[in-house]
């Protein structure tokens, strides 16, 4: 405990651990707990610290070992004989080459559970059962270079928001503040610098190594620790939390941390927020790099949200390497909306760099744009007014209910008023 005065000894269990077990067919339950408590008391080691247990695939229905994984929480690893067969291990037996098909399951198994950099600190020990027992078991540990605790650790996707701190949500915060690990482009853990404490840990990655950054939060995670993967913007609209979702669904479910995604501002709802209310009818949103989706799949897109009439917010509109596909979604937009539909470049937005310019389809200058750039393009109804640009909720010729609510009680008023006045002058 931590305090002024000594409350008693803190230890730390790292969960480091593999247990190997073989056992003959319905072994008991008790002799396998017994067998594993004196292995631990024999090398001098906690039970806290047991990552998982470790048996070859065809114990994976063993009910003295599936009681174990289920009443401890313990991760049950299995693998196939050919692979136990792989590895080197100090005590190999003939007979259990014989019966299994390798000459080692406990140490072997115990090997592959802990990794590459695992090593064997217990040697096999075999016991045999006491008076209302059956069976027999055979129990070795490794222990790996780094803790496996997924059933203690969290994967949390946090949406920065587009950099300025005052738009971050409360729940993003509150889950940055919960973790210790920080998972993300160097550039948006440079924006959330100053709400990181001295005990929270960076790990930064590189721009378009996406799987990358989703493999090391989940390794975290997998180890215990509470890890916030970050993306900028909200981390479920062009982020990281479907890859990062895509590889946890890989694991095995008893492999997998908790995983939570926390929404932010996405940059196409804080450029329509700068820009005045584009966004009052159906829009969509199209990501132009063709990096990770084929040009025919976006033009068909394309295509079909201009044929729409949706207000569309174009990602990722322009780069160095990408500088024609703005100039070809412009010609196929020209198609199907006036040459005024306004249209707002919003740059850096929610950075100290931020600007907002409003023009037109017919004027949008490709060569002015950038990847740091959010294309908003209005629909056949918007217009550009004192600087702002508006959509309609309904189209021309197509009053709508709510409108008409309104009008009637603007008007109701209004005969409210003169009767009040008339009734004052009379």
């Amino acid at each position: 405990m931590i305090g002024a005065r000594r409350q008693g000894d803190c230890q730390w269990h790292p969960a480091t651990l593999w247990i190997g077990i073989g056992c003959e067919r319905n072994t008991s339950v008790s002799l396998v707990e017994k067998a594993i408590a004196e292995a631990l008391a024999t090398a001098g080691l906690a039970e806290e610290a047991i990552a998982g247990i470790a048996s070859a695939a065809r114990k994976s229905d063993e009910p003295a070992l599936q009681h174990l994984s289920q009443t401890r929480a313990w991760p049950f690893r299995t693998f196939a004989e050919h692979a136990l067969a792989s590895i080197d291990v100090p005590n190999p037996s003939e007979v259990v080459r014989q019966e299994m098909g390798t000459a080692s399951v406990a140490e072997a198994a115990a090997l592959l559970a802990a990794g590459e950099q695992g090593h064997l600190i217990q040697p096999k020990r075999i016991s045999r059962p006491a008076t209302g027992e059956q069976g027999a078991v055979t129990v070795a540990i490794a222990e790996a270079a780094l803790p496996y605790a997924p059933e203690r650790g969290e994967l949390h996707l946090v949406g920065s928001g587009p950099g300025d701190l005052s738009l971050l949500s409360g729940d993003a915060k509150a889950a940055l503040s919960r973790c210790c690990a920080w998972v993300g482009y160097s550039l948006y853990l440079d924006l959330l610098e100053p709400l990181r404490r001295p005990d929270q840990v960076r790990f930064d990655g590189q721009l378009t190594r996406e799987w990358d950054r989703c493999a090391e939060a989940l390794r975290l995670a997998q180890q215990g620790a509470k890890v916030a993967l970050i993306s900028s913007g909200d981390s479920g609209i062009y982020g990281m939390a479907g890859l990062a979702l895509e590889l946890l669904l890989q694991q095995p479910e008893q492999d997998r941390p908790s995983f939570a995604v926390h929404p932010g501002i996405s940059a196409f709802q804080l450029a329509a927020a700068r820009a005045g209310a584009p966004l009052m009818h159906d829009f969509c949103c199209v990501s132009l790099s063709d990096r990770l989706t084929p040009w025919a799949v976006i033009e068909k897109r394309l295509e079909a949200a201009a044929a729409g009439d949706f207000v569309l917010a174009l990602y990722n509109p322009r780069s160095k390497g990408r500088d024609w596909q703005l100039g070809h979604a412009k010609e196929i937009l020209l198609k199907h909306r006036p040459p005024t539909t306004p249209v707002t470049l919003a740059r850096q937005l929610g950075r100290a760099e931020e600007s907002r310019e409003l023009t037109s389809l017919e004027r949008l200058k490709p060569e002015s744009v950038d990847m740091l750039t959010l294309v908003l393009i209005g629909n056949s109804s918007s217009r550009a007014e004192d600087g702002w640009m508006v959509t309609p909720r309904g189209y021309p010729g197509r009053v709508s209910n709510e409108r008409q609510v309104f009008f009637g009680l603007a008007q109701a008023s209004i005969k409210t008023r003169q009767c009040h006045a008339n009734q004052e002058s009379g």
